[in-house]
């Protein structure tokens, strides 16, 4: 009786597993661009592309890589393009900073030449 809890116990381990890593295959291939599809992720294409690199990721998973590997893999083979939450580099900071300096400088000018009117 012992050994038939213990096979069962052993059972709802395995697809707790098995359920954990369909989850983290799925979150990766929602985070991953497909180059073939513009617009679309890995997860929702059909495209060659995709159903290859899906298997890439599944066979690196098994082979047991984290998704930080994966992700390193992916980026040093096809750019920084590939994801879609792209790493924090100087780069992005720039992208994100360049309207706010032009929108203070263009202030500043605008300040400026208003009061130079009214003088």
């Amino acid at each position: 009786m012992k050994k038939f809890f213990f096979v069962i116990i052993l059972f709802i381990l395995s697809l707790n597993i098995v359920h954990a890593n369909e989850d983290l295959k799925n979150k990766i291939y929602k985070n991953i661009r497909c180059i073939v599809c513009q617009g679309q992720s890995i997860y929702e294409s059909n495209s060659d592309f995709a159903i290859d690199l899906k298997k890439l990721i599944s066979k690196k998973l098994d082979n047991g890589e984290n998704e930080k590997q994966i992700y390193e893999f992916l980026i040093s083979r096809y750019g920084e393009w590939i994801v879609y939450n792209p790493r924090f580099n100087f780069n992005s900071l720039s992208l994100w900073l360049l309207p706010f300096i032009i929108f203070m400088i263009g202030g500043f000018l605008i300040f400026r030449l208003n009061n130079n009117k009214k003088k």
